[in-house]
């Protein structure tokens, strides 16, 4: 039996995690903390757990955890979990970080965006980049995994085969994303409110996104060149869930029918349990995928302007970071992908 904490428990993510894990046969939650004033158990600070999890949660001891977990999941905001990690990995636990801070390999990137010192450049090199859809291989060897964010998982898993493959032109990436409110994080700010995001939807940080730096290197990585994409997010309505439509020139030179497209993302995703390619008159539904680990896909092709859209749709709180961080640990662990998540 694993033992696991999550240090972040009281935060959306946190609470998916704690979901997700008390359904999940080969693991035993061990430590539970977040950032709170006083211990309560975490039936009290979330009822719908009541005679299903019986530990406090309390402030974080990272001693505490170190000593009473295996693997430690670190459901933070931004910039802390460098805080945490370095002290774990010299107690050699396995970590998995769903926040920002060891996604982008460019220090000075990273602090553009987050606009704060990086702390913890030494363990950098030692973060895997946890697409398992792309990087299961170094996963499966890694102790150290850095989850990645929401939009990027939806963008990279519907551009790779493209990307990979130089079926589309790379010059101007144009990346329409819409979220749920839940992806901002469990904060009370106004933006938030539910009087505030009720009956609205609207654009937020365009091309300035904290998010486009890490879907650029991954890109970049696949397709062996620099790859700036244009992204704007919008906030709609809606508690979770994130649709993202992707504009892309088709190349000139390796011009492919839609339904050869279609085939093509087949190919490359046909052992992946949790992407599912739609069919030639099918699109995604935020509805099919919400509450599931799952990232569904769409290609069209628009010959005459030479143009492809791409449609993925994903939970941001399950595929998007809680899911992922799980398949992730189902895989460092050698147990079944799909385990605890189907």
């Amino acid at each position: 039996m694993l033992n696991v904490g999550i240090i972040g428990a009281t935060g959306y993510t946190g609470e998916e995690l704690i979901s997700i894990l008390l359904r999940h046969p080969e693991v035993r939650i061990t430590y539970l903390a977040a950032k709170i004033e006083t211990p309560l158990p975490i039936a009290e600070i979330f009822p719908k757990f009541k005679k299903r999890i019986n530990l406090i949660c309390e402030p974080p001891d990272i001693k505490k955890a170190g000593a009473l977990c295996d693997l430690i999941f670190l459901a933070l905001p931004h910039t802390v979990s460098m805080n945490f990690a370095p002290y774990l990995l010299r107690v050699n636990k396995h970590i998995i970080d769903l926040s920002a801070d060891y996604r982008l390999k460019n220090t000075k990137t990273y602090e553009i965006f987050y606009r704060v010192k990086h702390k913890d450049k030494n363990n950098l090199k030692k973060a895997v980049y946890g697409l398992a859809e792309l990087y299961r291989n170094k996963i499966k060897k890694a102790r150290f995994i850095a989850n990645p964010g929401c939009y990027p998982t939806g963008v990279i898993l519907a551009l790779a085969p493209l990307i990979g493959l130089n079926s589309a032109a790379t010059d101007t990436i144009i990346v329409d994303a819409k979220s749920g409110a839940t992806g901002a994080g469990r904060r009370g700010s106004l933006p938030y409110f539910f009087s505030e995001v009720n009956e609205d939807a609207r654009p937020y940080k365009i091309n300035t996104h904290q998010h486009i730096p890490e879907i650029n290197q991954e890109l970049s990585a696949l397709c062996g060149r620099s790859i700036k994409i244009n992204f704007v997010p919008h906030l709609i309505p809606l508690n979770r869930g994130i649709m993202e439509t992707i504009y892309i020139k088709q190349t000139q030179s390796e011009k492919r029918k839609p339904q050869n497209l279609i085939e093509l993302y087949k190919r490359f995703y046909k052992n992946e349990p949790f992407v599912r390619i739609k069919e030639k008159d099918d699109l995604p539904s935020l509805k099919d995928v919400v509450y599931t680990n799952f990232c569904d896909i769409a290609i069209r092709v628009f010959p005459k302007q030479e143009l492809i859209i791409v449609f993925s749709a994903i939970d941001n709180l399950i595929k998007g970071a809680s899911g992922q961080a799980v398949q992730n640990m189902n895989i460092m662990y050698g147990f079944p992908e799909t385990m605890g998540l189907i």
